[in-house]
Formats: structure tokens, C-alpha cells, sequence
């Protein structure tokens, strides 16, 4: 595997950071997950925009963006990525001269990681069900930790992920401070009742990306899609539901707290919204074909 940090590729076994560094020390930093199509970086623009905005709110100065994109050109071409394929960019705010919390003890730039991975998402998986199960844990305040950061900092959606394995689930469905249905711990989360697809109203969670695609190719599709306060009364009733991500793109849930969620089975319209979302992705790779 080869891995960039900062200027170059290097070999996994030489790829190394500081002790000293930011992202190892604090977590403090922010990152992205970029699914690699037809051996392009599916909506590249879109996570550098998202990656921005992080390093604004957390006055992290990050490379020039033609920088960041010959550094993914680089990596994609050094591993031979194709497809089922992902990129995880890290950018912290650099080595710290002390382990302590000032940002003022950074001495020189931000530190750039960009890791590949291989990441199946094959029929099978995208037909076999999901089982939630609703922690205790809750998304935070934005006054205390905004969660639309895509930081480092990921503890409270980490013991979410504990919770919900420690009881047997495969993901952490996270309520927000009233109660309501947020997020999952590393997805966003749908519901159909009605014939409408219903998803949080956004003020708990991350602004995902294949989030925002699932939304737009409902209406390209004919299908309500509204984005709502609603409770756990309203998913244990639910006909679909669906989870969304970058790397596994839409999943169906078929048990949410011991409650089968429709049949069981994923449903006639979470099937055809992954058809076409396979087919935006196809098209985002045949845009960038040369």
C-alpha cells in the first residue's frame, strides 16, 4: 500500500507521523472518505468543499486545493485504484512543539494523510439488512461539539459504535438532545411511511454528501423526500429504512431495537433508490474519463 503524507507516497511500512502531531495528540484535525468509481474520486469537489469548511471553523490553513487533488491523482494511480476502492484524507493542524492543547504550539504546517482501501460493496451486501439498535449516547450540541465537523474527534460516535456492538447490532442509531432520531453512528439514517421518505432535519449531523444525493434523486424519481424532526415511534412503524454512506453508498435496515422494519427484507423502494445511485456514480466516473 502506498500511502501520502505531506509530499510524497510511501511504502505502508515507511509511512509514518509524529507522536508529536496534532490528529495523534488532541485529535484535532478533520478528514474525508472518498469513494474511488471507474478509478476516479466519486464527488471530489464536493468532500474538499466539506473539508474546507472544517479547516475554516478550526483555523487549520490547508494546502491549496490543486495540491489536494494531485496528491488523491497520485494515490489512486499508486495502488491501482479502480473500483471498490476509498480514500481516507486526513488534515490535522501539524506537529506540536509540546503535547498540550494550544494550537499556538504548532510549529510548522498542517500535516496531509491520504490512505487507500479496498472496500467491497457488492450485491450481497447491499441486500442483506441491517440491525440498529438506539444507544444511549446522544449528538452533541453544536456549543459543545458541532457535530456538522467532520473532525478527528469522533469519541461520542465511537462509544455509540461500543454500545450498539456490545449488544449484538451492526450500527448505533443516535438520538439528538430533545430525543428525536438523528443519525447512525457513522451513516445518516432513513425512513419511508406513507410512500415518504423521511431523514433527520440536518441540525444533529454531519452534511453528508450521499445524503444530499439520496435526497435529490428521490424528487428525480417522483418520491417525497422531506427532511424532518420525528421519534423512534415513528421508525418502529416504518415501512423501509435505509441507511446512507460514502464508502457503502445506501444499505437497508431490517431490525431497529428488536422491531422488524416492514418485512424484514429490504424494500421496492430502497432497491430503486440504489439503482439510482449506482447509476449517478457510473456517470460521475464517465464525466472524468478522459
Amino acid at each position: 500500500m502506498q500511502i501520502w503524507i505531506n509530499h510524497e507516497l510511501l511504502d505502508e511500512a515507511q509511512a509514518r507521523v509524529s507522536v508529536f502531531d496534532s490528529g495523534f495528540v488532541l485529535g484535532d484535525g478533520v478528514w474525508e472518505g472518498v469513494r474511488v468509481v471507474g478509478g476516479y474520486p466519486a464527488f471530489l469537489e464536493a468532500h474538499l468543499d466539506r473539508l474546507a469548511e472544517g479547516c475554516a471553523a478550526l483555523m487549520i490553513s490547508p494546502p491549496v486545493r490543486p495540491a489536494i487533488r494531485e496528491a488523491v491523482r497520485q494515490v489512486i494511480e499508486g495502488n491501482d485504484l479502480v473500483d471498490d476502492a476509498h480514500l481516507r484524507i486526513m488534515l490535522t493542524r501539524g506537529v506540536r512543539r509540546e503535547p498540550y492543547q494550544d494550537p499556538r504550539l504548532v510549529s510548522g504546517g498542517p500535516t496531509l494523510v491520504i490512505i487507500p482501501g479496498h472496500h467491497p460493496v457488492g450485491e450481497d451486501v447491499l441486500a442483506r439488512p441491517q440491525r440498529l439498535f438506539t444507544v444511549h449516547v446522544r449528538r452533541g450540541a453544536p456549543d459543545v461539539q458541532d457535530p456538522r465537523l467532520n473532525t478527528h474527534s469522533k469519541l461520542n460516535c465511537i462509544s455509540a459504535c461500543i454500545q450498539a456492538a456490545v449488544a449484538g447490532f451492526d450500527e448505533a442509531l443516535m438520538l439528538d438532545p430533545q430525543g428525536f432520531v438523528a443519525t447512525c453512528n457513522s451513516t445518516h439514517f432513513f425512513i419511508l411511511r406513507g410512500g415518504r421518505v423521511m431523514t433527520s432535519d440536518g441540525r444533529y449531523c454531519l452534511g453528508g454528501i450521499t445524503r444530499g444525493h439520496v435526497l435529490e434523486l428521490c424528487r428525480q424519481l417522483g418520491i417525497e423526500a422531506v427532511e424532518k424532526t420525528f421519534s423512534l415511534t415513528d421508525v418502529y412503524a416504518a415501512e423501509e429504512a435505509f441507511t446512507t454512506g460514502t464508502l457503502s453508498g445506501i444499505r437497508p435496515v431490517g431490525e431497529i431495537d428488536g422491531r422488524t422494519i416492514g418485512d424484514g427484507c429490504r424494500g421496492p423502494i430502497t432497491e430503486r433508490i440504489q439503482r439510482a445511485y449506482a447509476n449517478l456514480l457510473q456517470a460521475e466516473a464517465g464525466q472524468k474519463a478522459p
